[in-house]
């Protein structure tokens, strides 16, 4: 199985506080084993502690936590908010992509990192993935880089 699967993709519609959506993206890789909840929790905790820090670029979400926070396996999970959250009062914490990553070591976060980094680095790449209708949508743009 690649590092990336369209089973870690989702479309949310309807509006979500900044930790549900955490959850949301967390639980996606959750749900196959990927993680523990003890990660989703630290990455929410680590926001609440640290401030928005996560918020990578503007749109853009990318939490993670330590590997011994409950990785099991490594792996990507996109979720794109129709309703955009805020991380915060400034309008430049407003996110409407996220980018869950989790990492079993330093090699595989820098590998996480490398495969992401190309599409949240093109703007239009950026506007596809946000501007995606529905989950199928969302994993057809995604296919063209992964699948």
């Amino acid at each position: 199985m690649s590092i990336f699967d369209e089973r870690f993709v989702q479309v949310i519609e309807q509006p979500l506080s900044w930790e549900q959506a955490l959850q949301a993206s967390g639980d996606l890789l959750k749900n196959y084993g990927k993680i523990e909840q003890e990660y989703i929790d630290t990455m929410i905790a680590n926001v609440h502690e640290l401030g928005p820090y996560i918020v990578i670029a503007p749109r853009v979400a990318m939490p993670h936590a330590r590997p011994e926070h409950g990785v099991h396996e490594k792996g990507i999970s996109v979720v794109t908010l129709k309703e955009p959250t805020q991380f915060s009062e400034d309008p430049a914490h407003t996110v409407s992509l996220i980018v869950c990553l989790a990492a079993v070591d330093s090699d595989s976060h820098l590998e996480l990192l490398q495969t992401v980094s190309g599409w949240l680095a093109d703007e239009d790449v950026l506007n596809d993935l946000i501007g995606a209708a529905s989950t199928d949508e969302l994993q057809h743009r995604l296919a063209e880089f992964y699948f």
